[in-house]
């Protein structure tokens, strides 16, 4: 756990979701064994956006992961263009002011180059970039990371670009039900001040676990989902615990509320960790019934939706878990 010398200012955050859905009912009508009760009962997920064509979908199942590459309607360079020109609109900020790039998530879309040379191609922006992949957990670990660097430009550009539907085979009902598509970016800086900060950090991981969650080179994505499940409650739960009475008292002392925003999986599997740290409803702010898994996108989409609700005083509170096995927080604060 890193409790910050310096907060690292957050000056915008920006989301893009592709157009075509995959609501439960597509998913019933693939006849793969599979209904909107089957899939709210267990994951708490109604729908998902897709980069691939829902016709491309039913015709094939995406059954070779190459073709999937080929038929979607829009790249990682593309998807993370877009929610960057987000957050950077928001930070009253143009690409030219962008000094660093740094992009990862869960399914790059080439082996090399990195995807935030991609990204900052896309954007015109000629600077540093390069990726830091965590799975699931990469936006919470390139925070933690850049937060502890020195030297850096005024402005660093993070993107999560996440077109993992790409990689799922939708003859399987237990991974088809779970994954969107969605990308994230975050505009910070260490020396220019900012309404949002992040205060503290923490990133870690099990190497050992590593085989429970996997995308093979050019293949299809795979759990263990009972093992995924357990570790992801657990490790959510003690990340969220660990930042809570620090955020709770600047809320406190400030007026503010205090959010918490988990890793976007499965809707009750966060509900499970709300019950247990006994928070009120409306603390919880999620997505991922409207959305599905967006792996390392799922929380910061969350904060961005959220973006304009943001109360000088407020704190959140952001837990992440993922492949690897790795996990990563972020305590939040709102307020000149």
């Amino acid at each position: 756990m890193a409790d910050l010398a310096r907060p690292l200012y957050v000056h915008g955050v920006g989301h893009f979701h592709p157009e075509d859905v995959i609501d439960n009912r597509f998913l019933e009508e693939l006849d793969i064994g599979t209904d909107d009760a089957w899939i709210v009962e267990r994951v708490g997920i109604r729908a998902r956006r897709t980069v691939l064509p829902l016709d491309y979908i039913r015709r094939t199942r995406n059954a070779d992961v190459r073709a999937g590459e080929e038929a979607a309607r829009y790249d990682n360079a593309e998807t993370g263009r877009r929610a960057a020109s987000h957050a950077l609109a928001r930070a009253g900020l143009t690409a030219a002011d962008v000094g660093l790039v740094i992009a990862g998530g869960c399914t790059p879309g080439m082996a090399i180059p990195a995807e935030a040379c991609r990204v900052a191609a896309a954007l015109g922006i000629e600077a540093p970039a390069f990726d830091l992949n965590s799975a699931c957990s990469s936006f919470g670990a390139q925070l933690h990371l850049v937060a502890s660097m020195r030297g850096l430009p005024p402005y660093v550009l993070v993107v999560n670009p996440e077109n993992t539907t790409r990689v799922i085979d939708y003859r399987d009902r237990a991974t088809a039900v779970l994954w969107g598509d969605a990308t994230t970016a975050a505009v910070v800086s260490t020396e220019v001040p900012a309404r949002v900060r992040v205060v503290e950090t923490t990133l870690a991981s099990s190497p050992a676990g590593w085989r429970a969650v996997t995308i093979p080179r050019h293949g299809h994505f795979a759990q263990e989902g009972n093992v995924v499940q357990r570790f992801a409650i657990k490790t959510t739960l003690a990340c969220v615990e660990a930042l809570l009475p620090a955020a709770r008292a600047h809320a406190a002392a400030r007026g503010g509320r205090v959010r918490v925003i988990g890793h976007q999986a499965n809707l009750l599997m966060l509900e499970a960790v709300v019950r247990r740290l006994e928070l009120a409803p409306d603390a919880h702010w999620y997505n991922v019934d409207r959305f599905g898994n967006t792996g390392a996108a799922g929380a910061p989409s969350v904060l961005s939706e959220r973006w304009d609700e943001l109360a000088d005083g407020d704190a959140i509170v952001m837990a992440q878990v993922g492949s690897g096995l790795t996990w990563a927080s972020l305590r939040v604060e709102v307020g000149s």
